[in-house]
C-alpha cells in the first residue's frame, strides 16, 4: 500500500487540513499519511509565525488520535529552504508508493518549482480541488510529458498518475486563525483542542 506526502507550512495546522487528508487517504487506500512541515517555503519567507518547532509539535497534537496520520520533521531537520523534490526522493526512498497531496493553487505554480519535472518520476500526485472550482488542468510544460485518462486523471510518461481530486470545502484558513489569535478572539474549532489550548498558552501570533 502506498502512502500519503502533505507539504505546507501548517502555520497553524487546522481541522480543514485534517479533513481533507482523511478524505484522500480513504479514497486513495492510503496506509499513511505523513504531514511534512516546511521549514522554509521558497515562495513564504516573510511574515510572522510560530517557529519550525512549534509548528511541528502543534501537528504532533492534532494527528496523535488518528492512527493513520504520522507527522514528519524531514524538512526541518535538513535545514535551509525546503525544496519538495528533496523530499519526494526521501519518502520514495523509504517507501517506494508515494502520494504527493497538493492544492489545486499549488500544483498550478508547480513549474516555478525546483526540478519539477523529476517530482514526477517519484510520486503520484492527488491534486485536491474545491468545490465549484474546476481544475484549470496541467501547467506549461506538462501536457506534453501525459496523457488524458479521464476527465480527472492524466498520466505522465513515467506511468505516475495525476488525480484531480474533489474534496469537502471547510472554509478554514491559518491566515484567518492567526489574525483571530493576534487579537485575542476565539479560535476554538477551528483547530484541534490540544492545538488551541498551545496557542493559547504559548501566546503564539498575539505579536
Amino acid at each position: 500500500m502506498a502512502i500519503g506526502m502533505f507539504g505546507g507550512t501548517f502555520d497553524p495546522v487546522h481541522m480543514g487540513h485534517l479533513r481533507v487528508a482523511e478524505e484522500v487517504r480513504e479514497a486513495y487506500s492510503m496506509e499513511k499519511v505523513y504531514f511534512v512541515p516546511a521549514r522554509v517555503q521558497p515562495f513564504k519567507q516573510s511574515g510572522r509565525g510560530a517557529t519550525a518547532e512549534e509548528r511541528v509539535r502543534m501537528l504532533e497534537m492534532a494527528t496523535r488520535g488518528n492512527s493513520f496520520f504520522r507527522t514528519s520533521p524531514v524538512e526541518i531537520r535538513r535545514g535551509g529552504v525546503s525544496y519538495s523534490i528533496d523530499t519526494v526522493k526521501h519518502f520514495a526512498r523509504r517507501f517506494g508508493d508515494i502520494y504527493f497531496v497538493m492544492g489545486m493553487d499549488a500544483f498550478s505554480d508547480i513549474g516555478l518549482w525546483k526540478a519539477y519535472r523529476e517530482l514526477f518520476l517519484y510520486a503520484d500526485f492527488v491534486v485536491m480541488v474545491r468545490p465549484g472550482i474546476r481544475p484549470s488542468g496541467l501547467p506549461t510544460g506538462l501536457s506534453t510529458e501525459t496523457r488524458q485518462l479521464d476527465a480527472s486523471t492524466f498520466e505522465h510518461a513515467s506511468g505516475k498518475k495525476i488525480y484531480f481530486h474533489h474534496i469537502t470545502q471547510l472554509d478554514i484558513s491559518s491566515t484567518r486563525i492567526r489574525e483571530l489569535a493576534r487579537m485575542g478572539k476565539s479560535i476554538k474549532y477551528l483547530v484541534p483542542h490540544p492545538v488551541e489550548r498551545y496557542i493559547i498558552k504559548k501566546g503564539l501570533y498575539r505579536n
